[in-house]
């Protein structure tokens, strides 16, 4: 088989692969319109997100039995357009899910302490004590969105904390020792945290907007480690400044690009996240340690081989 690699990975996929009789090519720079002209060989194409793998780019590849993401979220993928075709699509959320559930909670731990802001008030010169008294964890109740991987390792690692850890998804009979399935609406009545780990998908595009917000019954504090269309950006703004959303902790935003490479637009309501002290934003890294490349490389190699392999 000939299978093509359109993003940089961990080389142990050209290894492996290589290995076991796979012809492996890759190409990280050329245009859509260029790959296009040159996929029809291959039958199996290695992604993250550089390239949309929509309807006329799998058209085009007449010989393509497999899209493989080196991630978690398809929403780069024509889902639809790949069971037309015929084409297998697989992803890799076991590989990170550990990279996102730790940097959750990291973000968690930052934002209620404020250690960020205090110490670089430290470092400035100023010793402010009462003013950067902390918000102690035990006694709330986290609520997340989304059961799948990265959900489930999130809960397991709040196992050690004295909270109660309640989830909602839209898959029935997921509960377990860590945590409690509920309702949407039960969720949105007794969570003081909420955090994200849902795809990106019609029904979930804004899930967190202004509904959302002003139906909270407590004010709460807002994580989002899935994808920033999630979160409609204006309606955290508005709930940050009247105090509904206490803190925001946030690893992607509305405004990247679909690469996920940088921001793709700048506004107002983007500035007001970037200047204020409730919120933190990391660069889509919550997924990126040096022990998640090679997971996710590891986990994408071994079902490849699962299904295709001789």
């Amino acid at each position: 088989m000939k299978i093509l690699q359109l993003d940089k990975n961990h080389p142990l996929i050209e290894e492996q692969l290589s290995a076991k009789g796979f012809n492996v090519d890759a190409d990280f720079t050329s245009s859509y319109s260029r790959l296009l002209q040159i996929i029809a060989p291959y039958d199996g194409i290695i992604i993250r997100s550089r390239v949309p793998m929509d309807r006329n780019f799998i058209r085009q590849a007449r010989n393509l039995k497999f899209i493989a993401r080196v991630g978690a979220g398809l929403e780069n993928i024509d889902l639809e357009a790949a069971a037309e075709f015929g084409v297998a699509v697989i992803s890799s959320p076991e590989g990170n899910r550990d990279a996102v559930a730790e940097h959750v909670l990291g973000m968690l731990l930052v934002l209620t302490n404020r250690l960020f802001i205090s110490a670089e008030e430290v470092k400035q010169g100023f010793w402010k004590r009462e003013e950067n008294r902390g918000d102690e964890l035990a006694g709330k109740t986290f609520g997340i969105i989304g059961y799948g991987h990265m959900g489930k390792a999130v809960a397991k690692r709040l196992s050690g904390f004295a909270l109660k850890t309640v989830f909602h998804d839209i898959l029935p009979g997921l509960g377990d020792d860590f945590a409690r399935q509920v309702s949407l609406k039960e969720l949105m009545r007794t969570a003081d945290i909420v955090s994200l780990h849902i795809p990106l998908t019609d029904q979930t595009h804004y899930l967190v907007d202004e509904d959302f917000v002003n139906g909270m019954a407590k004010e709460f504090y807002l994580i989002n480690a899935s994808r920033g269309k999630n979160v409609k950006t204006k309606a955290l703004v508005h709930g940050l400044k009247t105090g509904k959303v206490r803190g925001a902790a946030l690893d992607v935003l509305e405004f990247e690009k679909p690469s996920f490479e940088n921001l793709g637009s700048e506004n107002e309501d983007l500035e007001y996240l970037l200047q204020s002290n409730k919120v933190i934003v990391t660069p889509h890294i919550a997924g990126w340690t040096h022990q998640s490349k090679e997971k996710l490389a590891q986990v994408i190699v071994d079902k490849i081989l699962a299904k295709f392999g001789s």
